[in-house]
């Protein structure tokens, strides 16, 4: 591939830039009334600069004075004329590669109308007396990354992604909640089959807002859907497999240490960059190829994720995982898709095991690092193996590692899943496209609250 010295690099310094062309649009409609549609499009550039010593970052719009912010910064740095041999610079690949696969098919060829007709249908499903509020939304980005290196890389890469989210709000006597679902995909034409789906999800939700009774707080064995695996999976454990908290931390990286192990044998975790959905990767912002990454296998931690800072730190190797939100922003360690391995048990023989427990089918949403802690949607009991009443909860909380270690079943029943609206947080970088998933997971023990 050519142009991997497009840009004049001063001698001494390593640098990179990264230029990013972005298109989104987003239509709303809030209780079935058109609010905003929005059609945006944006180009602007990232440009890093390594002396040995210290970094000097600039970000841009104006894409013809790339040039002429690489020697600005130069101007800063103090060349290092044994830079190719800095444990950073030796890590950083030299990959050469186009991989353009979406313009046949670009988001940006389909008609504004088309998508507000099928985010119109779904606002037109929420009829029912006890849904009281409405935020329908349909949602899209389109974005080309080109990275270059003073090492001699050039890679340029497409990625789209659309999708429709809806919000509620449902009041029935003295129960009231809100609800959300969301689906993302590749391609629009995908995105109608959502139409059913998104009508089960309003009539699941009507029903638990009728039916759902209080329940008295305690641990029990908890079964999590999919969605629930997908961000008890990012929460509990996918930020621990950041390894930017470990570097200059001994006490965490005695905690996690490699070949420990930290889960019963059929457990498995992957983190995967090559994965088609929010969380895909194809490179890096830092140029790196984009993994499959098993941070545990089979109870035992093998792996954990990093950029090439990181890496170098803990002498281990880049994984692909060096992501920004957008080109305001460096790269830092970040999740792409994050699931749990499927398993080999039926979803109904593991039902059938439970005598008593909870089972968490959707999510508001989660957070923890030692402890996690999930906000459960909908809920239900499971009795003598079979899941009965929708439930009341609050939280759904644990220790990472006594929770890793009390995974008793993983279904063979599987979905990787992709959304819109939101996305993963870290430092002052959100929202972060990011895939999750998995199968149906049963934890012997968790609080319940």
């Amino acid at each position: 591939m050519k142009g991997a010295t497009m840009y004049n690099y001063p001698k001494g310094l390593y640098i990179d830039v990264r230029i990013e062309d972005r298109y989104s649009t987003r239509i709303t409609y809030r209780n079935n009334e058109l609010q905003e549609q929005k059609v945006r499009s944006n180009k602007g550039a990232f440009i890093r600069v390594f002396d040995g010593n210290r970094w000097y970052y600039a970000s841009l719009t104006n894409l013809d004075s790339i040039q002429d912010q690489i020697f600005t910064l130069a101007k800063m740095a103090t060349p290092d004329p044994d830079i190719a041999n800095h444990p950073y610079v030796k890590m950083y690949e030299v990959n050469n590669e186009e991989l353009m696969q979406y313009e046949k098919q670009s988001l940006k060829e389909v008609a504004l109308e088309e998508k507000d007709k099928l985010i119109k249908e779904i606002s037109d499903l929420c009829t029912d007396e006890t849904i009281k509020l409405t935020n329908a939304f349909y949602e899209e980005d389109v974005t080309v990354k080109e990275i270059f290196t003073s090492k001699g890389a050039h890679v340029k890469f497409d990625k789209q992604t659309c999708g429709l989210g809806l919000s509620i709000q449902c009041v029935y006597e003295d129960n009231k909640d809100r609800f959300f679902a969301s689906i993302a995909e590749i391609y629009f034409s995908e995105l109608h089959k959502a139409i059913p789906l998104f009508k089960e999800e309003i009539e699941k939700n009507i029903d638990f807002i009728k039916h759902a009774v209080s329940f008295e707080p305690g641990e029990y064995p908890v079964l999590m859907g999919p969605i629930a695996t997908g961000v008890f999976t990012h929460e509990s454990f996918g930020h621990k497999s950041e390894s930017d908290f470990m570097v200059g931390d001994e006490a965490m990286r005695k905690e996690w240490t490699l070949g420990k192990q930290v889960g019963q044998s059929l457990l498995t975790i992957i983190d995967d960059g090559t994965v088609e959905g929010n969380g895909f990767v194809p490179f890096d912002d830092e140029g790196t190829r984009g993994k499959k990454t098993h941070i545990i296998t089979n109870g035992i931690l093998t792996d954990r994720l990093h950029s090439v800072a990181t890496a170098a730190a803990l002498e281990e190797k880049p994984t692909g995982n060096a992501r920004s939100i957008n080109f305001e922003f460096e790269p830092i360690v970040r999740m792409t898709t994050t699931y749990i391995e499927k398993g080999s048990t039926p979803l109904k023989d593991i039902i059938k095991s439970i005598d008593y427990g909870i089972f968490v089918d959707t999510i508001k949403h989660g957070s923890g690092m030692s402890t996690f802690t999930i906000a459960p949607s909908r809920a239900y009991k499971i009795e003598n193996g079979k899941i009965t009443t929708p439930i009341k909860t609050s939280v759904v909380t644990g220790n990472v590692f006594e929770t890793l270690q009390l995974v008793d079943a993983v279904s063979e029943e599987f979905q990787l899943l992709s959304f819109v609206g939101g996305g993963c947080g870290k430092m002052e970088q959100y929202p972060l496209p990011v895939g999750f998933g998995g199968p149906y997971t049963l934890v012997r023990k968790l609080n319940v609250m």
